[in-house]
C-alpha cells in the first residue's frame, strides 16, 4: 500500500493514490481486532477450566526478548510514521504494541500466578489485555474509515489555517467557503478569497497567490486551491453552503 501511495497523481487519479494508506491501516486494524478475540477465546476456556503454566522459563524469556525486539521496531515505525505523515506506518507501529502489551501480559500472569499460586490469575490478565488490544484496533479501523469519508484536517491544523486568514483579513479581505480534507500524507485545502471589487484582476491573483504561499508554509504538504470573488456583491455570497 505505501507502494501504491507513492505513486504520482495521473490522468485517472488527478489527486494521486495516497488515500491507499487507509487500506494498508484498516486492514492492520481488523487483524489487531481478531487476535483480540482469539486472546478473549482462549482466556475465557483458561477462565472455566484453570491449567497449571507449563514451560515458565522458557515462556518468559521468549516474551521478554520479543517484547524488546518489537518495542524498538514500534518505536522506530511510530517515529517514521508522524515524521512522513503516514497512517500506513502508524497502524503497523501500532499492531507491533500490541504485540508488546500481549508480552506484558504474559510475563505479568506468570509472575502473579506464580506469586499467588492462584490460576486464573493468568487468563484474567489476558482478558485485560484483550480488552486494551480491541481498543487500538478499533481505533485504527475508525480513522481509516474517517480518511475515507475524507474528514476534514485536525483540529490544531485547521487552527494554524485559522491564524494565516485572519492575519490576512486585517488587510481589507475576507474568505468563505473553507473547506479542508485529508488524504493519507497529503492535505487538501479550498477556499474563496473576497477582495474589495475595485482591484484588479492582477491584484486579486496576486494577494490569492500570496494566501496559498503562507497555508502551504504552514501547512506542508497541503495542496491549497483559491477561488477571487468581489467583496459585497450578492453572487459572492451564493455558494458558500457545504452542498453547493
Amino acid at each position: 500500500m505505501l507502494g501504491i501511495a507513492a505513486r504520482p497523481p495521473d490522468e485517472n487519479h488527478a489527486f494521486g493514490y495516497t488515500k491507499a494508506e487507509y487500506f494498508s491501516s484498516g486492514i492492520e486494524g481488523t487483524l489487531i481486532f481478531l487476535a483480540a478475540l482469539a486472546i478473549f477465546w482462549t482466556a475465557l476456556e483458561r477462565l472455566i477450566t484453570p491449567r497449571p503454566l507449563a514451560h515458565v522459563g522458557a515462556g518468559l524469556t521468549v516474551s521478554t526478548g520479543a517484547a524488546l525486539v518489537n518495542y524498538a521496531v514500534a518505536q522506530r515505525l511510530l517515529r517514521a510514521g508522524h515524521r512522513y505523515r503516514s497512517i500506513a506506518l502508524e497502524a503497523d507501529a501500532r499492531h507491533l504494541m500490541t504485540d508488546v502489551w500481549t508480552s506484558a501480559g504474559v510475563i505479568a500472569a506468570v509472575g502473579a500466578v506464580w506469586v499467588t499460586g492462584w490460576q486464573r490469575l493468568d487468563p484474567l490478565i489476558a482478558l485485560a489485555v484483550a480488552a486494551h488490544i480491541v481498543w487500538a484496533g478499533y481505533h485504527l479501523m475508525r480513522r481509516s474509515f474517517q480518511g475515507l469519508l475524507d474528514r476534514a484536517l485536525p483540529e490544531a491544523q485547521r487552527r494554524t489555517l485559522d491564524d494565516v486568514l485572519d492575519r490576512h483579513r486585517t488587510q481589507g479581505i475576507d474568505f468563505h467557503a473553507v473547506r479542508t480534507r485529508q488524504a493519507g500524507a497529503r492535505s487538501f485545502v479550498t477556499l474563496h478569497v473576497l477582495v474589495p471589487a475595485e482591484w484588479t484582476v492582477a491584484r486579486g491573483h496576486e494577494v490569492a497567490h500570496t494566501v496559498e504561499d503562507e497555508i502551504r508554509t504552514k501547512l506542508p504538504g497541503a495542496i491549497v486551491m483559491t477561488h477571487v470573488e468581489p467583496l459585497g456583491w450578492p453572487e459572492s455570497y451564493q455558494d458558500i453552503d457545504l452542498d453547493r
